[in-house]
């Protein structure tokens, strides 16, 4: 590998990447925050999923909502990432299909009125898809966390932040970035 190739790569790849964050939707963030916000307030559960990538990401928002911003606090996040399980994914996806592995877990715990984080960089995860449909199917808030043309999830879900990317490796990149502005923000002004 040439040195001059790998550092050229890496400039471009920061280049693109500072881009995309510049471009971030920070009004629909907001309005995101607002919504963890009143969850937050109102005891509602938090629920938050994703493949690959997406799912290290749900683990990581779900971390530090679920302790960061909630442990010492009055209020709580009542958060639970369903990408965690790994016993009850992988037996939903042997003994029923894997399109399920969220869907199924939505239908034992969660109620009208709680949230629905979804995160898939192409909106077109077959088990996101479900689960987002589940969750509006039974007055749950969907939020779902995209990018590029957001795929079927950002048709179905209420409300839809879109990495500013085509490529998947900035869209988890920005979507992390995202996570860490609503994670701190809570923990560095919330209550």
């Amino acid at each position: 590998m040439e040195d001059h190739a790998f550092s050229g790569f890496v400039q471009q790849y920061m280049r693109d990447l500072a881009t995309a964050l510049e471009d971030m939707d920070v009004a629909q963030l907001q309005d995101i925050a607002e919504i963890l916000g009143h969850a937050r307030l109102e005891g509602r559960r938090i629920f938050i999923i994703g493949n690959g990538g997406s799912a290290l990401t749900a683990s990581h928002l779900a971390t530090d909502l679920g302790k960061g911003a909630s442990f010492g606090r009055r209020r709580r996040f009542r958060v639970m990432a369903l990408t965690e399980s790994i016993g009850i994914m992988t037996a939903l996806a042997n003994d029923v299909d894997y399109s399920d592995i969220f869907v199924e877990q939505l239908r034992n715990a969660a109620e009208p009125g709680d949230v629905l984080i979804c995160f898939s960089g192409s909106g077109n995860s077959e088990n996101v898809i479900r689960a987002a449909a589940h969750g509006d199917s039974i007055d749950m808030t969907v939020v779902a966390f995209t990018g590029g043309d957001g795929g079927r999830l950002a048709q179905m879900a209420e409300h839809v932040w879109f990495a500013p990317s085509k490529h998947m490796g900035r869209i988890e990149d920005v979507h992390m970035v995202a996570c860490h502005i609503l994670g701190y923000y809570f923990m560095e002004l919330g209550d």
